[in-house]
């Protein structure tokens, strides 16, 4: 992929040095040369360059190291700089011939999401998977749900997949267009199962994650002649990552405070209440989405859709 032409997605061209673009291009081939000499391809995503948004830790973390085990090359974009740049460093000590870098993004901000592109395509040459995985919850009835509160959730959650999806598509169409015909590439959006059916005292996040399985639809037509792929994955309960376990603002802490599980007097109490739904009797783990990743990934058939990764508690009819 020739960086000239990458470059007109940010509308001209950038000011980086002979050295960046010479990095680029002897990269790709090294990294060709060394898969070759390590007897071709050992990882289902092997030589891939996968951006992965609020992968500094929790969900996003697993996900991005499970990805970075299986071959790829690994872009943490996420805004706590101090603890994305730990992440990366432990990614870097078990990557193979492959390799992650930080890039501090604010998924908010259009021109954060450009700089992030930008630069993994300076480090990598090209984006074959972006997944949009930072999201935020605030729990709460229509008597406790504060204006600014639905719209922070809403500008997290929904408008920022738009943002994302804008931004690397541009990329994407430029990669595919001079690429061959069997080359795909994928925006993948972590959705979750209150994006298949309501949430009691949870609207905030249920109605942006109706809306995020509306974008993936509407997008995936879209970009379909351009061989991009859109899908939305929808996990069950993370129950170990801080968005459930986080002691101060967790899930667990924010439905025992909301009334969300009645008659639940603890942590404990709500745990057990969610694990009762789940046929499976397990929460979703980071390994189990990155299966899902990995399918998106490889087949070619399959667009706009919302695959549930639930234990049994969603299903699809």
């Amino acid at each position: 992929m020739k960086i000239a032409t990458l470059s007109q997605s940010f509308g001209g061209a950038h000011p980086m040095t002979q050295a960046q673009i010479d990095f680029i291009d002897n990269w790709e081939v090294e990294n060709y040369r060394r898969s070759v000499a390590a007897g071709g391809v050992t990882g289902r995503a092997e030589n891939k360059t996968i951006i992965v948004t609020g992968a500094a830790q929790g969900f996003g973390e697993g996900i991005a190291r499970n990805l970075l085990q299986q071959g790829a090359n690994i872009v943490v974009a996420d805004l706590n700089e101090e603890v994305g740049n730990a992440t990366v460093a432990r990614f870097n000590e078990i990557a193979k011939s492959n390799r992650a870098i930080f890039v501090k993004t604010n998924v908010s901000e259009i021109q954060s999401i450009e700089n992030l592109i930008q630069q993994t395509i300076c480090n990598f040459g090209a984006v074959d998977c972006f997944i949009s995985n930072a999201g935020v919850l605030r729990a709460g009835s229509l008597e406790d749900m504060t204006p600014e509160n639905f719209d922070f959730v809403t500008k997290i959650n929904y408008n920022a997949y738009f943002y994302c999806a804008k931004v690397v598509s541009r990329v994407m169409k430029l990669q595919t267009k001079y690429a061959s015909e069997n080359y795909y590439t994928d925006i993948i959006q972590i959705n979750s199962k209150s994006g298949l059916r309501g949430s009691k005292a949870n609207f905030a996040y249920a109605g942006g994650k109706f809306g995020g399985i509306g974008l993936t639809q509407s997008f995936a037509l879209e970009l379909a002649p351009f061989r991009i792929k859109v899908n939305s994955i929808c996990p069950g309960n993370f129950y170990d990552g801080p968005l459930w376990s986080d002691p101060v603002n967790g899930l667990f802490v924010q439905y025992l405070n909301a009334g969300k599980v009645p008659g639940a007097k603890t942590i404990d109490d709500v745990k057990a209440f969610y694990l009762s739904q789940v046929p499976m009797r397990k929460g979703c783990s980071p390994e189990d989405v990155t299966k899902g990743v990995l399918y998106l990934m490889e087949q070619c058939g399959e667009t706009g859709q919302a695959l549930p990764i639930t234990g049994g508690q969603v299903m699809l009819s």
